[in-house]
């Protein structure tokens, strides 16, 4: 049987591609040569964007099986991929610098034409911040979100809203971590639902409360109410549980067992870290191109994008816990048994 050929124009059917530059600005009968790199950086980041979600719904997939082995392959394979969106949201800010090529002259002469489409409008960035955990009720502008958007298209965003979440599996992950429950491996009777007797949290808080300055010494009820539990936690992303085995895992890192729990924590933190550093970038681009104009689709722009910016953080829980570490030198030294199981002879 003859194999089929791969021609590669077909292959990459840039037939298709190429061709689906059509300039406002010709139709008009406007010169306005800055409108082909205009479009063309824009369909490049949404092509960016498949490619996040499609390694993003990956990552879902594999943390939404009953277990996860925290040393396996699976794992590997969600902080690789987690490595590779980062990579790919580090081309993204880049991307700005292309867009930066084009003063606020150049984008006058076809601005107008593109009214009200808007970068605001973009259905996959919608739906990779959905996926990562971003909620409906937590977006700024809610009211101006449904307004500027078809109806099919606000309804897929809130169907994905409704599937679960990076941040809702993370949470479930982490509440699986063992060892705090395991009496054998602290050498006593461990009481399962009293954390303040617990052998090692007990030693912890004492020893994070005596890292304080007089003027941090509030930061014990933070302490409290993070990993304690302490007042309701009903409008919290990770439970106590959850966030006191990440913290466990930021402290222990150095076990072996403990390396890639560590990588996937960190490539989260540098998610937000990057979607915030675009949100930036594309804010202070905004205001060097139209100053206090409101943008194409009629938001405030710059003032729309900095309330954005600020809002839609989605693991700041996750930073949150680098307020709750305490120097090397004061963690509580671990049991050999509870060593061994992390990965060393002991």
């Amino acid at each position: 049987m003859a194999e089929k050929e791969v021609y590669y124009k077909d292959y990459l059917q840039l037939n298709k591609i190429l061709n689906a530059q059509d300039l406002e600005s010709d139709i008009a009968g406007v010169d306005a040569h800055d409108e082909m790199l205009f479009i063309i950086t824009h369909q490049a980041y949404e092509l960016w964007f498949k490619q996040v979600l499609y390694e993003l719904n990956s990552i879902i997939d594999i943390l939404s099986s009953p277990t996860v082995n925290d040393n396996s392959p699976a794992l590997q394979v969600v902080v690789h991929r987690g490595h590779r969106i980062n990579t790919i949201l580090r081309l993204l800010v880049d991307q700005i610098n292309v867009m930066e090529t084009m003063s606020s002259l150049d984008f006058l002469d076809f601005r107008d034409l593109l009214r009200p489409a808007s970068g605001f409008q973009s259905i996959q960035w919608k739906e990779l911040e959905a996926r990562l955990g971003l909620q409906y009720q937590d977006r700024h502008g809610k009211q101006y979100y449904v307004s500027q958007l078809h109806k099919e298209d606000v309804d897929k965003v809130k169907n994905t809203e409704s599937s679960p979440s990076l941040i809702t599996l993370l949470n479930v992950w982490l509440e699986r971590m063992p060892y705090f429950e395991d009496s054998e491996l602290w050498g006593e009777k461990i009481e399962a639902d009293n954390i303040e007797t617990h052998p090692f949290w007990s030693q912890y808080r004492a020893a994070y409360k005596d890292s304080l300055i007089e003027i941090e010494h509030a930061n014990l009820d933070l302490f409290d109410k993070v990993l304690y539990g302490k007042e309701e936690e009903d409008s919290r992303r990770l439970s106590a549980k959850a966030s006191r085995a990440a913290l466990f895992i930021m402290l222990y890192r150095g076990y072996p067992l403990l390396h890639l729990p560590y990588q996937l924590l960190i490539s989260l933190l540098e998610t937000d870290e990057l979607m915030s550093t675009w949100r930036t970038r594309h804010m202070n681009m905004v205001t060097r191109m139209i100053g206090t104009r409101v943008g194409t689709g009629n938001s405030s722009g710059r003032g729309y994008l900095k309330a954005a910016m600020d809002k839609h953080y989605i693991f700041t829980e996750l930073a949150q816990l680098n307020g709750l570490l305490v120097a090397r030198q004061s963690l509580p030294k671990l049991p050999n048994a509870l060593g061994q199981s992390l990965g060393f002879a002991g």
